[in-house]
C-alpha cells in the first residue's frame, strides 16, 4: 500500500508529518509492548491518537516522540499504550455467558474461595456483570467470591474502580437489575449512575499487561474471562497467552472468550464446551499435560 492510499485526508492538512516509517515503527513497539496488531486500516487511527500525545508533550514531530518511547519512559509508555488501546465493553455483553456461569458457581456451592479472573476489564462493566452473576446463583450480597479485573490500560481501569456511568451505559439491564445493583450518582455531570457498594467490593482492579512476563496470579482459577482481546493478537500471541492460561485453571474451570474468537491452535491445552467456551483439554484435567 503505497503513502498516499494510507491517508484518508490530504498530507497538507494534517498538523504533524506521519510517514509510513512512523506508523510500522509505531505498530512494532506496540505489538512488541502489548501484543496488539495493528492492520494497515489502523493508519488514520493511529495518527489521531497519538497526535494528542504530541500535543501534550509539547513534541513536535513523531520522529521525536518515538525516540521519548525508545529511551524507555514509564509514564509516556502508560500513555502511549492507553492511547493505542481498543476498550468496548457492556453489561452482561454475550448473555449466554452468563447464563453458564451462574450454573458453573452454583456447581461450586460450598468451595471457599471460588476465583475468578477478568483478564481484559476496560471500564468494569465485565466485572460487575461477574460480580452481579455470583450474589444471584449464591442469593446472598457476600458471596464466597474473589473476582479479579486487569487490564492493561491504567485510564480504564481509573474508571472500572470508581463505578459510575452514564446512564445510557446501563439502557439495556432489566429494571430490576438497574434498581438493584445500582444508585444515582451524586455530583457527577449529567445522569450517572453507580454500582452499589456491596457489589463493588467483590472485585479488585489490577494492572496487568498479559504479554508481561509474569502475573501476579495464582492457581487455581475457576474461571477466566478473556474476551474480545485475543482479536487484537496474532496467533503466535494468542498461542503464547493461551499457554499460560492453561496451568492457572482448576481442573474443572472454563475460559471465556469473544464470540469472534476461535483458539484451534490451542487443542493441547484447551477444547471448545460450548459457544465460546472453552475447558482444559484431556491431558490437563486429567493432571497428566506436560
Amino acid at each position: 500500500m503505497s503513502q498516499q492510499e494510507m491517508y484518508s485526508e490530504p498530507l497538507s492538512s494534517r498538523e504533524f508529518q506521519f510517514t509510513i516509517k512512523d506508523f510500522e515503527r509505531v505498530r512494532q513497539l506496540i505489538r512488541d509492548h502489548a501484543g496488539i496488531f495493528l492492520g494497515d486500516s489502523k493508519f488514520d487511527l493511529v495518527y489521531g491518537r497519538l497526535a494528542r500525545r504530541l500535543r501534550a508533550t509539547g513534541i513536535k514531530n513523531f520522529a521525536e516522540y518515538l525516540k521519548l518511547l525508545e529511551r524507555g519512559d514509564a509514564r509516556e509508555w502508560e500513555a502511549f499504550t492507553n492511547a493505542l488501546t481498543t476498550n468496548h465493553t457492556a453489561f452482561f455483553r454475550e448473555p449466554h455467558h452468563f447464563d453458564l456461569l451462574a450454573e458453573q458457581l452454583r456447581a461450586l456451592k460450598g468451595k471457599n474461595p471460588i476465583v475468578l479472573w477478568c483478564s481484559a476489564a476496560s471500564t468494569g462493566e465485565e466485572a460487575y456483570s461477574i460480580a452481579i452473576t455470583a450474589v444471584e446463583a449464591f442469593g446472598s450480597w457476600a458471596p464466597a467470591v474473589n473476582i479479579i479485573a486487569s487490564d492493561i490500560d491504567t485510564e480504564v481501569l481509573e474508571t472500572a474502580k470508581r463505578g459510575i456511568y452514564p446512564e445510557e451505559r446501563v439502557g439495556r439491564l432489566e429494571p430490576e437489575r438497574l434498581d438493584r445493583y445500582f444508585i444515582k450518582a451524586a455530583g457527577t455531570h449529567g445522569p450517572q449512575v453507580q454500582v452499589k457498594e456491596e457489589i463493588r467490593r467483590l472485585v479488585s482492579f489490577r494492572q496487568i499487561n498479559l504479554l508481561q512476563s509474569t502475573w501476579p496470579i495464582r492457581a487455581p482459577l475457576d474461571a477466566i474471562f478473556c474476551r474480545n482481546v485475543m482479536i487484537y493478537f496474532d496467533r503466535e500471541t494468542q498461542l503464547k497467552v493461551l499457554k499460560r492460561f492453561a496451568p492457572l485453571l482448576h481442573r474443572d474451570g472454563l475460559l471465556y472468550a469473544g464470540h469472534s474468537e476461535r483458539f484451534s491452535q490451542a487443542e493441547d491445552y484447551f477444547r471448545l464446551r460450548g459457544k465460546t467456551v472453552y475447558e482444559l483439554a484431556p491431558a490437563w484435567r486429567q493432571g497428566i499435560a506436560p
